[in-house]
């Protein structure tokens, strides 16, 4: 196996050092890679279907009986529970999987100990607090801000919510840091959103509320933590002396801090369009906007699948200096996950009135936000995993850094659009907002380390999308054809198809070929495996 230089470290701000070349004994790591990789986000991926299945029931039936305004206050009293949650995470689930990852490798059990005290103790403490406090500013807030007195006790119900929040996400961490997906997928993509939805439509019977609809989505979050402290106890037997955890809670905390603002930034940019709706333009817009957002997430389950399973081991080997095994997998996953995507997207961009139109007339306004949260999508999924990438080859500050500079244009962006074009204007920010925040991390990665997600396979998908959507306007442009639920069923059926035909023809180079049949050899055996 060719030797890595010493110098070349996952450090903020070190320059770039010379890879060796590839062996055949590291090419077939790639390959083991690849199908860790595969596997994990397989098991994500069907998870995260599961969730985004019962979620879109889930926001049918709320949708369907709640309309527009009232759907809106709903998610504003969500949205605030989940920026409170997210402060009191302070990036240590992050900061588990790293550490986890790491120190399992190295079979340091007290280490091991530590972080999970120190992740599940500080988190938890901070969730407490900042639950009281939503609690306590719920009548100021609605009042000053948004203006709406009914929005305050559901306020007060979501500050219940925040620690369940906080608690399924850090064990959720931690259990991933033992490089297994599946827990939680277990309980936080299917326990939680399917008792979610149970408990709804139980609710609904009897005539649905919004503080029962807020409470019934922490009861689902508890359940998925209880369900995760079960899954941790078993990688890991959590009934010991806490005297026997090496608590480095300096190092744990300084780690976790730049990721912390980062991604509170993150989440703060991702819910203040909520904010900003609200207090800008209407709480019904709240409401649309939620909904075209929420179909838009539909197109982004397998990449954030195959981001998160990468995550532990792209950590390992950047801790072993494997530059070239990160670009590997990061070139293939950014490939194969606009191959799955591209349909999906299509659709969205294409036949936004349709898809709105399901959840009742009140919603259709949001066709144009829709049709833009489509390209918001495209261009996530294009360019990679290269925040993960960037996290977890230890440039925490440098994310940090992106953060600002991409969370203070978003920001800026809604302030101007949304005041003039609403719903809409939202959605253009978020494009501006997602152009800026890839273009980052994509640029850093190549400076760092001579890495980019693209390779002459990438043009397949591309052209392959390409073609199919302009087959789809020639056919709406240029034959008679109407606007019902069959002709707009057809059409996106012509779409898929075309999409699949051009790849199909323009089909897999040889090198592809040996890489996929070793792969489903290797994966059929992992999974008989178990």
């Amino acid at each position: 196996m060719a030797k890595y230089k010493p110098g070349l470290q996952a450090e903020s701000g070190q320059a770039a050092v010379q890879e060796p070349i590839v062996s055949k004994a590291e090419v077939s790591q790639s390959e083991q890679d690849m199908i860790y990789t595969v596997k994990g986000g397989s098991i994500l991926m069907f998870g995260r279907l599961v969730n985004t299945v019962s979620r879109f029931v889930i926001t049918f039936v709320l949708a369907r009986m709640l309309g527009a305004e009232d759907y809106g206050l709903y998610n504003l009293a969500i949205t605030a529970a989940t920026i409170a949650g997210a402060i009191s995470v302070f990036g240590l689930d992050t900061t588990l999987t790293r550490y986890i990852a790491i120190m399992n490798v190295r079979q340091d059990k007290a280490g091991i100990w530590g972080v999970i005290q120190v992740g599940i103790g500080f988190s938890l403490l901070l969730s407490v607090l900042f639950a009281t406090a939503l609690f306590a500013l719920a009548y100021p807030i609605s009042i000053s801000i948004f203006h709406e007195p009914r929005l305050a006790p559901l306020l007060q119900v979501a500050s219940l919510v925040v620690p369940f929040l906080t608690l399924s996400d850090v064990l959720a961490g931690a259990t991933r840091g033992f490089k297994n997906m599946a827990d939680s997928v277990i309980a936080q993509n299917i326990v939680q959103p399917l008792l979610r939805l149970v408990l709804i439509v139980i609710a609904a019977v009897g005539g649905l509320s919004l503080p029962v609809t807020i409470l019934i989505f922490g009861i689902a979050d508890l359940a998925a933590s209880l369900v995760l402290v079960y899954f941790l106890n078993r990688h890991f037997n959590l009934l010991r002396s806490l005297a026997q955890g090496k608590r480095n809670s300096r190092e744990i905390l300084g780690f976790s801090l730049p990721l912390w603002l980062s991604d509170l930034l993150t989440t703060f940019r991702s819910n203040i369009q909520t904010l900003l709706i609200g207090s800008l333009d209407s709480i019904r817009g709240v409401g649309i906007f939620s909904i075209a957002n929420q179909v838009n997430l539909m197109s982004n389950i397998f990449h954030t699948s195959m981001s998160q399973t990468a995550k532990p081991l792209i950590a390992e080997l950047n801790d072993q200096g494997a530059h070239k095994r990160i670009e590997q997998m990061y070139q293939t996953i950014t490939r194969w996950v606009v191959t799955l995507n591209m349909p999906i997207i299509l659709i969205i961009i294409l036949f936004p009135s349709p898809i709105m139109g399901i959840f009742g007339k009140s919603f259709a306004a949001g066709a144009p936000a829709l049709a833009i949260m489509g390209l918001v999508n495209f261009v996530n999924v294009a360019t990679g995993m290269c925040g993960t990438v960037l996290d977890m080859t230890g440039h925490t500050r440098m994310k940090l850094a992106n953060t600002i500079v991409r969370v203070s244009v978003g920001i800026l962006a809604n302030f101007m659009l949304i005041p003039r074009w609403g719903i809409t204007g939202a959605a253009m920010a978020a494009l501006i907002h997602e152009i800026v925040s890839n273009a980052l991390p994509l640029v850093e990665l190549w400076f760092l380390y001579r890495i980019l997600p693209y390779s002459w396979a990438f043009l397949k998908p591309l052209t392959a999308g390409i073609v199919a959507a302009g087959v789809a306007l020639f056919v709406r442009f240029r034959l008679p054809v109407s606007d019902d639920l069959i002709s707009i069923l057809l059409q996106m059926v012509v779409v898929v198809g075309v999409y699949l035909l051009v790849i199909q023809l323009l089909g897999l180079s040889i090198e592809e070929r040996k890489m996929v049949n070793r792969l489903r050899r290797r994966a059929i055996g992992l999974f008989s495996a178990h």
